[in-house]
């Protein structure tokens, strides 16, 4: 459920988990693993020692790693099915992603209570919903929001369609994002695309067919039978949040067996809990895990038809719905383990590079197929699922990252500004919002406890002209500009986040262009 592009959300609320350090050398567009993978041979050859360099950064891959580029440096290899195995594998691994991290994922937050005012924790077809606005104390990582509550939930499909019900929600925003289980967006509900009034909405799975009740409409087909459901609706404030509370309490997930029964949603506590799901092979027991998880989820959420020529190749190695990895033999299985053990890094410097966006005044616009990356298997891996979980479809909400200032200089300690001017707020028809975070994905703690600044903050200081400027800084900037201030930290590096909900055309085409952040002092 990150809120970083991309929670993640776990990462995406983790970025709520795992992070392994970059690796490979920097892939300057990724069309597939295999061509990222030439490029860190080429890198290789014409920089072995920075390679071998790089390596002892992760002494946890380094035996894997080092035979990744032995071949490349002697001129032999040992074993062609290894070597084939291990050019699948990457290719096989980054298409598969988003179902092995999904799959720990379900689990975690299926199974494993936490803390439940701020980790998500539910039975499946169940919602769990945040109970306080998120700060610097939850330390999750995946750049969380401080304007909305979440409400989430994993959601079955496969024997009858989940209806989804909710209040009338005057003119608050709110949004429901439907995930497959590829981290792929198929529709939303809420105020932009369904309206605020109360109503019932059908989720249907794949396969099936029926009739719905006359007062239920039906939302776009699932593409898988598991998927995963982010509410996010708006807070005015902490004094707000009874108000919201109010709101989830309302809102209902309900098999239809059980609405027809009832001629309407039920109470969540008359329905089936059932905590039980799958659990993901943990790596750290068996380093084919990942593999294990990845055939089991395939099985449970078949592919679309038209990768089927895709999965052919992918079971010539034991990859596949259904199939046993164990069954390779001994050269096919250490280098699928050597293609797993790089293919998160791999994803991650994809991820952080910021090649996947358009960048204007050092701010990463993302493409238009953000959140639907389809067939794009590189972005829909490192951009949706790694980034954070899962990614707003523009026309939803575009969410700006910044690293550097008006100078490229990355932002650090000092005093910045950022400065609208008058006429050119960011264009919005819900609200925007700017938060800043550590290295770490984090909220920053700041005695003031402010994390975010936006149109709907209370007090701001209108420049004369009838601009905005913002000051983000440690301290504060004085007591008449103090509505103005987003606390950064000091010292340290950190980054921003300008969020626009419902952003205007003029946002999604990346024709406003936001200003650059100017270094004060």
């Amino acid at each position: 459920m990150s809120e970083a592009t991309h929670p993640t959300h776990h990462r995406p609320l983790r970025r709520t988990h795992d992070d392994a350090a970059g690796v490979t050398a920097t892939i300057n567009r990724a069309a597939s693993a295999a061509g990222a993978a030439g490029r860190a041979a080429a890198d290789a050859v014409r920089h072995p020692q920075a390679v071998v360099d790089r390596l002892r950064q992760l002494p946890q891959t380094l035996p894997l790693v080092r035979q990744a580029v032995t071949p490349i440096l002697t001129g032999r290899v040992r074993d062609w099915r290894g070597e084939y195995a291990y050019t699948l594998g990457e290719q096989a691994f980054v298409y598969g992603f988003p179902y092995i991290y999904n799959a720990r994922l379900r689990h975690q937050w299926v199974t494993q209570p936490r803390d439940p005012a701020t980790v998500p924790y539910a039975a499946v077809n169940h919602f769990w919903h945040a109970q306080q606005l998120l700060d610097a104390s939850y330390r999750d990582g995946g750049c969380p929001n401080n304007d909305t509550l979440y409400s989430t939930a994993w959601v079955h499909l496969r024997g009858e369609p989940v209806i989804l019900s909710h209040p009338d929600m005057g003119d608050r925003y709110f949004s429901f994002e439907l995930m497959g289980i590829t981290s792929d967006n198929f529709d939303y509900i809420g105020q932009r695309t369904t309206g605020s009034e109360a109503g019932h909405f059908a989720i249907v799975g794949p396969d099936w067919s029926g009739k719905l009740p006359d007062d239920v409409r039906r939302v776009a087909t699932a593409p898988s039978p598991w998927i995963l459901i982010l509410g996010r609706t708006l807070v005015d404030g902490e004094d707000d949040v009874p108000n919201v509370q109010t709101l989830q309490a309302q809102y209902r997930l309900t098999p239809l067996s059980f609405f027809d029964k009832g001629g309407g949603p039920v109470d969540p506590a008359r329905l089936p809990a059932s905590h039980e799901v799958p659990a993901p092979v943990d790596p750290a027991q068996d380093p084919l895990g990942p593999w294990k998880t990845l055939n089991a989820m395939l099985a449970e959420n078949p592919p679309p038809a038209h990768h089927a020529i895709l999965l052919k190749q992918f079971a010539e190695v034991g990859i596949g719905p259904g199939l046993d990895v164990e069954a390779q033999p001994e050269a096919v299985r250490q280098n699928l383990i050597r293609a797993a053990a790089v293919g998160t890094p791999m994803l991650k410097q994809q991820m952080l590079s910021g090649e996947w966006a358009h960048v204007v005044n050092g701010w990463r616009y993302p493409p238009p197929q953000m959140g639907r990356f389809g067939d794009d298997f590189v972005k829909r891996a490192a951009d949706q699922s790694l980034a954070g979980i899962m990614a707003n479809d523009p026309d939803e909400a575009v969410y700006l990252l910044n690293y550097d200032d008006a100078d490229g200089n990355k932002l650090s300690s000092g005093r910045y500004a950022l400065r609208f001017d008058a006429g050119a707020m960011p264009p919005v028809d819900a609200f925007w919002s700017l938060s800043a975070y550590g290295d770490d994905m984090n909220l920053i703690p700041n005695p003031a406890g402010r994390y975010s600044v936006g149109d709907r903050t209370t007090g701001l200081v209108m420049d004369p002209d009838g601009g905005l400027t913002l000051h983000l800084q440690s301290t504060s900037p004085g007591e008449d500009r103090e509505s103005n201030w987003l606390p950064t930290p000091e010292p340290g590096t950190w980054f921003v986040i300008l969020r626009m909900y419902r952003p205007h055309r003029e946002v999604v085409d990346a024709v406003w262009e936001c200003p650059a952040l100017t270094r004060v002092e």
